[in-house]
């Protein structure tokens, strides 16, 4: 009876309020393909660009980059995944174990603004492409100068938004069948473009070593002289920028949702499949593409849009990796603003907020002004919720070792923290502060920001409550929690594990899946390193546009007929075990 009992009630609490049961944790693998997918995205035209706009030099990206995306993979595996896997809980539901609802409130109208504006962004990167079809001229300005434009991203937006309210998780699915094929497309890019430099450079189409590199890399991609002629950035900002350009997920503590299923802490390591391709070799290769695009069309990097530079890099290739990685991500962003809003006004449907959020989402995609300025956009919303993740790092990390008592918000039974609430705000003025003052660049703002909310909320919890002692509330939380661990034992018994498809049929698809991918590598490759002269590049060029495209369709068509028979076998498998399970009606 009182397993019974607790069931209903774990049930009425909701999944997202318990901790992940042990039966759904995930192995290595998963996290590394999670994030490889998530991390290569539209975006990485727009970021690899403006580096080259912004005058860093050669090696500066070179080793930037590295160390930047290190460290970032550093505080993912140090700072967020220590304290998700502990918890096994979202930020949103541990936020409010700690800090009451008061500030929860507060911080998903903080995700409801980031996630609406990266939202917007993808979608206006996903219009560039269509826009280059219908002949509309690119849109660079703060405001859009073409209605046909304004009209092509919202008919964009109108499909993003629909499928974000109705058919998410199909698009979940399809994202992860995107992730091997962008892995290939962004190298195969800066492959295909790289001879049309090494002519402007050096005279002749061919590369003869590293030296060569450098040398177009140094005065005809990352030169050291910015758009308006002046000096770059140096080596401190590119680190600056590849470490925070992801603030918001790891000091921030955002994947806390994602890594709370990893079985180990040390699987924040598996981020490195994002940083170390998606931020790193896919920056330095749309920065390739975006310098051989500006060479091929005799113009300035400045006056290219995603668009120009996919097309001209990957043929018709080029029009599906900018439509389907921003419109991907532009789904994925815009079910967490819903979510984010949904929690705000609880009394509406998912879908209803969703609606709403994607209704602004859009009018703030017809002004490219949210993907030009996508470097300075990250940076500023990371600093957003900075404090918020020191608040949660300082309670959960420092709190048990200089004495004071975690979860005291929630043993006082407290709706507003008002520690929580002053010390986001003075962080946000900390933060931003520094920036008015021009103390350091401002890609480092986070850091203080971060080391000045911890300091300041655990003083101030400690004189709000924090310091005293909860014997029964804790005995309370403790009992609770073994009730919960036995009850999802309980749900482990009935968990049915995903069916692994072994056919051979699905076999022969994934083979024909990958050769494909293959047959497009090589096809950069030959395009590379086997074109003597411009005539025989433009030739093997065109060879890469056409059978690089077929290849693309063969890729996506033999992939979701996999997935769907994968999908098939499962449901069918359920099917079978739920009729052998069911008793007879029949003597």
């Amino acid at each position: 009876m009182k397993t019974k009992t607790q069931a209903l009630s774990f049930d009425g609490m909701g999944e997202e309020q318990l901790p992940i049961p042990k039966h759904k944790l995930h192995g290595w693998t998963h996290f590394m393909g999670l994030y490889a997918g998530e991390h290569v995205a539209a975006t990485e035209f727009v970021i690899g660009a403006t580096f080259v706009a912004l005058g860093a030099k050669t090696m500066d990206i070179l080793l930037g980059l590295l160390i930047g995306n290190i460290l970032a993979v550093l505080s993912w595996t140090l700072i967020t995944t220590p304290i998700a896997v502990e918890t096994r809980l979202s930020l949103y539901t541990y936020l409010h174990k700690i800090a009451g609802g008061s500030m929860t409130k507060l911080y998903n109208w903080a995700n409801v603004i980031i996630f609406t504006v990266i939202s917007a962004a993808m979608i206006t990167v996903s219009s560039t492409a269509v826009r280059f079809l219908f002949d509309i001229p690119a849109q660079l300005n703060w405001f859009p100068t073409d209605p046909w434009f304004v009209m092509v991203v919202m008919g964009v937006g109108i499909i993003v938004v629909l499928v974000a309210m109705y058919g998410f998780n199909a698009v979940s699915e399809f994202s992860g069948i995107c992730a091997p094929w962008l892995f290939v497309m962004f190298p195969c890019g800066a492959l295909v473009l790289m001879p049309a430099l090494a002519e402007s450079v050096l005279g002749h189409t061919t590369l003869s070593g590293w030296s060569d590199f450098i040398q177009i890399g140094s005065q005809s991609i990352w030169t050291g002289v910015n758009a308006q002629g002046g000096p770059g950035i140096g080596l401190l900002e590119v680190i600056g920028f590849a470490w925070a350009a992801n603030t918001i997920t790891h000091f921030g503590l955002i994947d806390m949702a994602l890594l709370r299923y990893s079985k180990k802490k040390s699987y924040g390591l598996c981020t490195s499949s994002g940083m170390l391709f998606g931020h790193y070799i896919a920056w330095i290769a749309a920065g390739i593409m975006g310098a051989g695009t500006a060479v091929i069309l005799k113009t300035s990097i400045t006056t290219l849009d995603p668009g120009d530079v996919a097309f001209h890099a990957l043929g018709l290739s080029g029009f599906v990796i900018v439509i389907v990685a921003g419109w991907t991500t532009a789904n994925a962003n815009l079910y967490r603003a819903g979510l984010a809003a949904q929690a705000i006004f609880h009394k509406h449907s998912l879908k209803q907020t969703t609606l709403v959020v994607g209704i602004v989402t859009v009018i703030v995609a017809c002004f490219p002004f949210v993907f030009t300025k996508m470097l300075p956009l990250l940076t500023y919303a990371g600093l957003l919720v900075v404090p918020v993740g020191a608040i949660v790092f300082a309670e959960h990390v420092i709190f048990p070792r200089i004495g004071l008592t975690r979860y005291w918000v929630t043993y006082r039974k407290l709706i507003h923290s008002t520690p929580a609430v002053a010390s986001w705000g003075a962080g946000l003025v900390f933060g931003f502060g520094l920036n008015v003052l021009d103390v350091m660049s401002f890609y480092y703002l986070f850091i203080p920001t971060w080391f000045f909310t911890v300091i300041l909320y655990t003083l101030m919890a400690k004189k709000y409550g924090a310091e005293e002692k909860y014997p029964e509330e804790e005995a309370e939380l403790l009992a609770f929690d073994r009730n919960v661990e036995a009850f999802q034992e309980e749900q482990a018994r009935a968990y049915k594990m995903p069916v692994k498809d072994n056919t051979t049929l699905s076999k022969w698809l994934h083979v024909v899946s990958h050769t494909s991918l293959g047959i497009a590598l090589l096809l950069a490759c030959n395009t590379m390193f086997r074109s003597p002269d411009m005539f025989a590049y433009q030739a093997n060029r065109e060879i890469f546009y056409s059978i690089g495209f077929v290849c693309t369709v063969i890729y996506f068509v033999v992939s979701y007929w996999a997935m769907r028979r994968r999908k098939t076998l499962t449901e069918t498998q359920d099917g079978l075990k739920k009729s052998i399970s069911a008793p007879s009606l029949g003597g």
